[in-house]
């Protein structure tokens, strides 16, 4: 990627390459602003004596992760790209952890809480937080980029996901009131659709039961097209392992199950209900917002032999696709949303109860969880020189996280280069 450069009074200014930006720094002329992503602030040059080009931000929001791209308009050049990974499905398994334990806690009537009822109203727009982080992550970056680079104009891909269409590609008209449960309870439904037995062993005249394919553990849904029959003796002995674990042995009942199963379509559904609350604060930055549908952005990915990835399709969104595109030995910056820490101070054991507490101070020797560290152990085990992200212990001793391994490092031996920001990053 290009490196993103700021005059002397933190404006941004155009993109500079790698080559360029070491020259800058050798010679003194430019000093290191920020680690990621890696920018440099000018010592003896302003915005009025510099020329700079417009460039547009480009956005394909996932579910999972958005693709975020950088183009100068005037040549096609993609000076720098993104990919952002998101939280949603951590965040969702948290709040259901903290359910279960207050319905726990208040069948015991260990505790009583005057019920509350003025204020239950959710405002108008009102997304989960699961859904609302996506929306904050992206919202986060396009800020920060425009800080760093002279950005005018943002795309977004405004995609929509006709999911009863994505089952039933025949449905239309009054058929969408309908769904696919229209006159069926729902094990009436299974019977109808798996057949009167057991879909794992074939048992006939025995009692089934409502059996998950891809188990609610592991991120499963209760959709229709998530169920199945099986009996009391498959269904247990299954549990929650993964179907192909389960049916290793047997493949050909595997891919008839695979085939009749339908994918769960939660992720469309959370594409579906942020687009338009993505869209909206993208305008509240005061940029013009270009909106373009996937089918323009597999287009436009199609016509220019572009690979398909996250960082790729944020390339082709929307009509001001450039017909020819300059992104040769591009890599994107993978960032991965981590959080800013919990504010969760009594750690519960698994049936509710208190174990311990945490200290409610975030630092620790100056430093804290998250921070990005070069560490120069002299001596012992792990003696050498690293660089990655700490979680700090209220004691001198943290974990440091570096090439797939956890090395536990003495605070005195560790400089910071880069303060946690809510997010990690990876470069490809």
């Amino acid at each position: 990627m290009r490196v993103f450069v700021l005059d002397k009074d933190k404006q941004p200014l155009d993109p500079c390459t790698p080559a360029r930006a070491r020259e800058l720094l050798r010679k003194g002329r430019a000093k290191v602003f920020k680690r990621y992503p890696f920018t440099i602030i000018m010592q003896d040059r302003t915005i009025d004596d510099s020329v700079t080009h417009p460039h547009r931000i480009k956005i394909d929001p996932g579910s999972k992760t958005t693709g975020i791209a950088i183009i100068q308009e005037s040549t096609g050049r993609v000076t720098n790209a993104l990919e952002i990974n998101h939280r949603g499905q951590q965040i969702k398994n948290s709040l259901e952890s903290r359910r279960s334990l207050r319905r726990g806690r208040r069948g015991r009537k260990i505790r009583y809480r005057k019920p509350r009822f003025l204020n239950r109203k959710r405002p108008e727009g009102w997304l989960p937080p699961s859904l609302m982080s996506r929306v904050l992550n992206i919202e986060t970056w396009v800020i920060r980029l425009i800080k760093l680079c002279p950005v005018g104009e943002i795309s977004q891909e405004l995609v929509r996901f006709d999911t009863q269409k994505m089952q039933n590609p025949e449905v239309s008209g009054y058929e969408y009131q309908h769904g696919e449960l229209f006159g069926f309870e729902v094990k009436e439904y299974l019977l109808v659709k798996w057949g009167h037995n057991c879909v794992y062993c074939g048992a006939l005249d025995t009692p089934l039961e409502v059996e998950h394919i891809i188990p609610k553990s592991k991120g499963g849904s209760n959709r229709v097209s998530n169920l199945t029959l099986a009996c009391r003796c498959c269904n247990q002995k299954k549990g929650n392992d993964p179907i192909e674990k389960f049916l290793r042995k047997k493949p050909e009942i595997l891919k008839k199950v695979l085939a009749k199963a339908k994918t769960p379509l939660k992720d469309a559904a959370a594409v579906n209900a942020t687009r338009w609350e993505l869209w909206r604060r993208l305008k509240l930055t005061g940029l013009p917002v270009e909106t373009g549908s996937g089918g323009l952005t597999k287009f436009n990915r199609k016509t220019r032999g572009i690979e398909k990835t996250h960082w790729t399709d944020a390339i082709c969104v929307g009509k001001s696709t450039p017909e020819k595109l300059l992104l040769n030995g591009m890599k994107p910056l993978t960032v991965t949303a981590k959080g800013h820490g919990v504010r969760q101070r009594c750690r519960l054991n698994k049936y509710g109860f208190p174990k311990d507490h945490a200290p409610s101070a975030k630092f620790f020797k100056g430093f804290q969880t998250g921070d990005i560290v070069k560490a120069d152990i002299k001596k012992g085990k792990y003696a050498g020189q690293y660089t990655g992200r700490i979680a700090i212990r209220y004691r001198p001793s943290f974990v440091l996280q570096t090439s797939g391994r956890k090395i536990d490092v003495h605070p005195k031996y560790l400089q910071t280069i880069f303060k946690a920001d809510g997010y990690e990053y990876q470069a490809n």
